[in-house]
């Protein structure tokens, strides 16, 4: 969980910040100060999400600060969950829109950044059972050399979906069986970890035709 605090004048303009959010999280949440510096009373203003991320799940993109009086301070709240398939180590921009009743308009940017995960995780392929297909996702913490094999019940290999250079953050590979029988298969992902030994994990998946 990661609050972001950002205070915002009416009268400035892309201001930027920048902002680590934690890897596949939940409740985060941005905090905009609207200060009203005009003379007057500024109504209901309306402050809202624009162009955010798929990866970025809103549980509201718009919230309305009803009757902002002259030199009154308000604060527009939005929370939010972080995908984990959001790329990261990578600056993303969100920006809001904040607009008064009398149609005048600004514009907030900040710059925000994911933090890789914390450790390495294996997913349970899905469907399991299937056929043909199936999908098989695993997490790393930091770049690595990563293998990605299929084993038949006996230990033997039936084939490899990667092999390569893999950067931090989420992966998926798909297994195409149309061409194996039906039975039990084990995939392992091997890849080095920090101190530059190869660790090895597997799971079962079930192939039914």
């Amino acid at each position: 969980m990661k609050t972001i605090v950002i205070i915002l004048l009416c009268t400035i303009t892309f201001t930027k910040g920048q902002n680590i959010l934690p890897f596949a999280s939940q409740n985060n949440t941005i905090e905009l100060s609207v200060s009203n510096s005009a003379a007057v009373d500024a109504g209901n203003v309306i402050v809202e999400v624009q162009n955010a991320p798929q990866w970025l799940t809103f549980a509201n993109h718009k919230t309305e600060i009803s009757n902002l009086k002259s030199g009154e301070v308000s604060t527009a709240r939005f929370t939010f969950s972080v995908e984990k398939n959001a790329p990261v180590n990578q600056q993303t921009k969100l920006q809001f829109l904040i607009s008064s009743p009398t149609g005048e308009r600004w514009t907030k940017e900040i710059a925000i950044q994911v933090s890789p995960p914390e450790k390495f995780e294996l997913y349970q392929n899905y469907p399991n059972p299937f056929n043909p297909s199936t999908t098989i996702s695993y997490q790393l913490p930091t770049a690595s050399a990563v293998s990605l094999k299929v084993f038949d019940i006996v230990g033997r290999e039936v084939a490899i979906l990667f092999e390569g250079m893999k950067e931090a953050g989420f992966h998926e590979e798909k297994f195409q069986a149309k061409s194996f029988a039906s039975g039990m298969y084990i995939y392992q992902v091997a890849f080095k970890n920090e101190k530059g030994t190869t660790e090895f994990f597997r799971k079962k998946m079930l192939m039914v035709k």
